[in-house]
């Protein structure tokens, strides 16, 4: 099974990305059954092409993409697949993104 998230946030593009793909913070919002397998380097991207990967090796694959939004935020689209039933898998990719959200939050909060 395969379900999509998509949800705004309110900070730069490459501001979520670099937040989304910061190894010290990977394990703070994606999927329990993802974390600790990203083995590869962070991904390289530009500024038209936001993507990242993860959790192939485990069944558990991942696929990010951060789009420009409106007033300068950014629109994230998560891709998740797992052996679940389509809801479970849905409600899971849309907790990843709040998760997400709320790292990027705290990543842009000083102190």
């Amino acid at each position: 099974m395969t379900a999509c998230a998509e949800r705004g946030v309110s900070a730069p593009p490459e501001v979520v990305f670099n937040t989304a793909t910061d190894p010290d913070r990977t394990s703070a919002w994606l999927p329990e059954q993802v974390r600790g397998t990203t083995t590869t380097a962070r991904p390289a991207a530009t500024a038209d092409d936001l993507r990242a990967r993860w959790g192939a090796e485990t069944g558990w694959p991942v696929a990010l993409q951060v789009h420009p939004g409106e007033a300068g935020g950014a629109m994230v689209r998560l891709e998740l697949a797992g052996d679940v039933p389509h809801d479970e898998l849905a409600e899971l990719a849309k907790a990843s993104l709040v998760n997400l959200a709320r790292e990027v939050a705290d990543n842009l909060t000083p102190g």
